[in-house]
C-alpha cells in the first residue's frame, strides 16, 4: 500500500526513513543532485504524492535554496522546495552537494496543515495542544 493511503505509524521505519507518526523522513543521496532528485520524484509518485507540484528539474529546485550559510535562519526556514503535503530539503551541511531531505507529512492529522505551516511554533503552542 502506498505511503500516502496508508501512513506509517510513529516508530516506524518505512522504506528506509523514518515516521512519527505524523512526519515521513527519508534522505535521497545519488551521483550528482540531478540524480538524487529524479529519484526522489519517482519515490513520490509510486508512493502516491504524484499530483503534489513539484519543481521540473534539479535546475529549478536549486532556485528554492536559501542563499544563506547562517545556521540560525536555516533552523527556522526550510531550505528547499515546499507544497502541501511534501517539503524537499537541502542538507545544512553544504558539502553534501548530492543529498536531499525528503520529508512527507500525513494529511489525517487533524491539526495538519496547522503543523505543516508551522502555525503552532509560531504562536507558541505545543503541536498537540488547542
Amino acid at each position: 500500500m502506498a505511503l500516502r493511503e496508508e501512513f506509517p505509524p510513529a516508530g516506524s521505519d518505512y522504506m528506509g526513513g523514518e515516521s512519527d507518526g505524523y512526519e515521513y523522513r527519508t534522505v535521497f543521496a545519488g551521483s550528482n543532485l540531478e540524480i538524487t532528485y529524479d529519484m526522489a520524484c519517482q519515490f513520490l509518485k509510486e508512493e502516491g504524492y504524484g499530483d503534489v507540484p513539484v519543481p521540473r528539474n534539479a535546475e529549478e529546485l536549486r532556485l528554492f535554496r536559501l542563499p544563506t550559510r547562517n545556521k540560525q535562519i536555516l533552523l527556522f526556514e526550510d531550505n528547499g522546495y515546499v507544497h502541501n503535503p511534501v517539503k524537499i530539503l537541502f542538507p545544512l551541511d553544504r558539502r553534501k552537494r548530492a543529498t536531499l531531505i525528503l520529508c512527507i507529512y500525513n494529511e489525517k492529522d487533524p491539526r495538519h496543515l496547522l503543523k505543516f505551516h508551522r502555525v503552532l511554533e509560531r504562536a507558541g503552542q505545543p503541536e498537540g495542544g488547542s
